[in-house]
């Protein structure tokens, strides 16, 4: 049989969940795995729409409509060889997708190197999880805008719908999905961190228990901090585990891992000298979690601090010092996200990035909606944390956001994302810093001159007599 409309390579979770996806909204598949045990569990779906498997490239890649579209989810580090292996049966006009994650200068490279060779090429963000792929993610693609139009309607059919509106747009050229995606999981990151920090001050400093933290995450989320991690949290503090009839999150290791995008969007703001705080904090918070034995050595040698009883409602207190260190990790992401549209020439609507943000991926939250709307109405905004209605919500929120950092330095609880996430607040919002002794003292050491406040022009001074 022939005439397929996609082809996916890669039938793991992601992939065939994707697949099906499409399926169940009427396009016709073909799937190509290496392993036989996955093309064989794809094809127990049958009966959900149009979809069959195969044993080899050249009878995969003959089963498809042309212009071929073949989308990848395979390992980032096996793209190229899955490419290599289509390559020399594919046809000029061909359009590859690469839906996995990956660093967005490698998809720059893909896709001149293909454009090159005759083939169209997206590299694709793609938020929402295995649960997602199923039932409508996130999709950031970027590329050719006519390799966009041929899978938009496929794309705009299997994406999350938010009354009714798709959450799919054309990012950008060359490696923007990927970008898009990429900060879009240092966002991830930072939220998870401020997440855990809350869970943490409330269950050392409250005393909390499972119980009231699921019913205090279970009602911010039912508020202003709706979002699906707030939500996802909720579930994960009610579960019990059956064996021991102990809170689940109690037994399991603190040991985070990480895939290397919250690391990419970290090194990148590093080259592109755009500050983010909180996301860098939220990495190094993973990497000192991997320190276990180091860590278990070192409690036994220092004393515990005493810390203080909070003055107030410790639960409210926590929410608010959470909903405005949230807001600088998406101000954080935005605002990187405007540098390299400028640097990388990708000409990045940072609206249309929010309105699909808002469902589907793992950061959708209530809030996104007025982000789109402050970006709708201002594009060039320097930080989202200078709009209505986010500039009241900071201004409200200043007092319990520093009293709850006080309060865990006091009582020895890290804090690295919730209190980077406040240093970057005061920071931005300062008329002057101290770098002014910090380029004086360049100028000692290195001549590197300085500028001054009351004249123009660049100064050298011999600071040594």
């Amino acid at each position: 049989m022939t005439g397929y409309q996609i082809g996916m390579v890669g039938l793991g979770v992601m992939g065939a969940n994707l697949a099906r996806n499409f399926a169940q909204h009427g396009f016709s598949i073909a799937g190509y795995d290496l392993d036989a045990g996955k093309r064989q569990a794809f094809e127990t779906h049958a009966g959900e729409g149009k979809i069959a498997t195969f044993g080899s490239v050249t009878e995969f890649l003959a089963a498809l409509e042309q212009p071929r579209r073949v989308i990848l989810l395979v390992p980032a580090n096996a793209v190229d060889s899955a490419i290599a292996s289509l390559k020399p049966e594919l046809s000029q006009g061909d359009l590859l997708i690469d839906l996995g994650n990956s660093f967005f200068r490698d998809t720059e490279r893909r896709s001149i190197e293909l454009e090159k060779e005759g083939f169209l090429f997206i590299g694709s963000g793609v938020s929402g999880g295995e649960k997602g792929a199923l039932r409508g993610p996130a999709i950031m693609p970027g590329g050719q805008r006519e390799a966009y139009q041929l899978v938009e309607a496929a794309f705009t059919s299997i994406a999350a719908k938010v009354k009714g509106d798709p959450c799919v747009t054309y990012i950008g050229p060359r490696g923007a999905g990927h970008y898009v995606k990429m900060v879009h999981n240092g966002i991830e990151y930072g939220i998870m961190q401020l997440t855990a920090e809350a869970y943490d001050i409330l269950k050392r400093v409250g005393g909390a228990n499972a119980k009231e933290l699921h019913q205090a995450f279970k009602s911010w989320n039912e508020a202003e901090l709706n979002a699906y991690l707030i939500e996802i949290t909720a579930h994960v503090l009610d579960r019990v585990d059956p064996d021991t009839g102990q809170p689940l999150v109690e037994l399991i290791l603190d040991e985070a891992e990480q895939k290397g995008t919250g690391k990419w969007t970290t090194q990148n703001s590093l080259d592109l000298g755009v500050p983010t705080h909180t996301i860098n904090s939220a990495v190094e918070a993973r990497i000192i979690s991997g320190l276990k034995n180091e860590r278990r050595s070192a409690s036994k040698l220092f004393d515990q601090p005493t810390g203080r009883t909070p003055d107030g409602n410790l639960f409210e207190l926590v929410r608010q010092a959470l909903y405005a260190s949230m807001l600088c990790s998406y101000a954080q992401g935005i605002a990187l996200m405007q540098t390299a549209s400028r640097e990388y020439d990708y000409h990045l609507d940072i609206a249309d990035i929010a309105r699909i943000w808002r469902g589907g991926c793992i950061i959708r939250a209530g809030l996104l909606e007025d982000v789109r709307v402050a970006y709708a109405q201002q594009p060039d905004l320097p930080n989202l944390l200078v709009a209505e209605p986010f500039r009241t919500a900071i201004n409200q929120r200043q007092a319990a956001w520093r009293s709850v950092i006080q309060i865990a330095v006091g009582a020895g609880i890290p804090v690295p994302a919730m209190s980077a996430s406040l240093a970057y607040f005061d920071a931005y919002r300062s008329e002057r810093l101290p770098a002014n002794l910090t380029q004086a003292q360049r100028d000692f050491f290195g001549s590197h001159t300085y500028r001054r406040v009351d004249k123009d022009g660049k100064f050298h001074t011999e600071w040594e007599e």
